[in-house]
């Protein structure tokens, strides 16, 4: 039974796929009226991205649970040695159980990581990005990747390492329309990977124009690129 007054674990587990049918069914009804939760949810999600970008599904043959539940029973403590005893401070049978449970636990994770994966993170995938742009520099070295989530969010990820003054700040652009011209999406104020959450644009397209341009601290003060052009790229939209 899930223990919905503590929203942080509930959404792992339900981002990861790790609950039962009925348990799923639960938090999704939940999520309708539950603004912690839906917070929740969504902050794990956030979390998880990067391995959901990163993890291949892994298929599991039919007979690991099985295999998993043998080993587990290996490891556990013979039925004649469970009497109760008092814990000495020296008492090497203490130290030996506290670790049989150490094992234990990591036994059970593991095994809960595995079924995620094999999953194909399903839940998670979700929350992928809207297009995704890969920005390079001016001799073509690649910079930053840019992950837009549509007026949600945006994930700038650097590449590279960027020497900024201290006067100086990195700022992320996008062009929707020639109409609209280049609009701010935020600020890299420690000049490394960020969140950002833009403005209400339109819903990003294919051959979007991204960019980083270096700018006065605080941002440009006109509203639009000032400085060079740190990067820029077009985006495509995911598949």
């Amino acid at each position: 039974m899930i223990d919905l007054t503590k929203p942080d674990a509930v959404a792992d587990d339900y981002v990861l796929g790790l609950l039962e049918q009925a348990d799923i069914q639960t938090v999704e009804a939940e999520l309708e009226r539950n603004a912690a939760l839906r917070q929740a949810v969504a902050q794990s999600r956030e979390r998880f991205l990067p391995l959901d970008m990163t993890a291949e599904p892994a298929e599991i043959s039919h007979d690991l649970w099985t295999r998993i539940e043998k080993d587990l029973q290996q490891q556990e403590v013979p039925e004649q040695k469970k009497e109760v005893e008092p814990v000495v401070a020296n008492d090497n049978r203490s130290i030996q159980n506290a670790g049989f449970w150490r094992v234990t636990s990591f036994a059970g994770l593991a095994a809960s990581l595995v079924l995620a994966v094999a999953l194909g993170w399903n839940l998670t995938r979700t929350a992928e990005p809207l297009v995704v742009a890969v920005l390079v520099n001016e001799t073509g070295e690649v910079q930053a990747v840019v992950e837009d989530f549509g007026t949600e969010r945006a994930v700038v990820r650097l590449l590279a390492d960027v020497s900024v003054p201290g006067d100086r700040t990195m700022q992320v652009w996008t062009l929707p329309s020639k109409e609209t011209g280049p609009v701010s999406m935020g600020l890299l104020p420690q000049a490394r990977s960020a969140r950002l959450v833009p403005p209400s644009l339109p819903t990003p397209k294919d051959a979007q124009l991204y960019e980083i341009t270096l700018e006065p601290a605080g941002g440009s003060p006109t509203g639009r690129p000032t400085g060079p052009i740190l990067a820029k790229g077009f985006a495509k939209v995911t598949r």
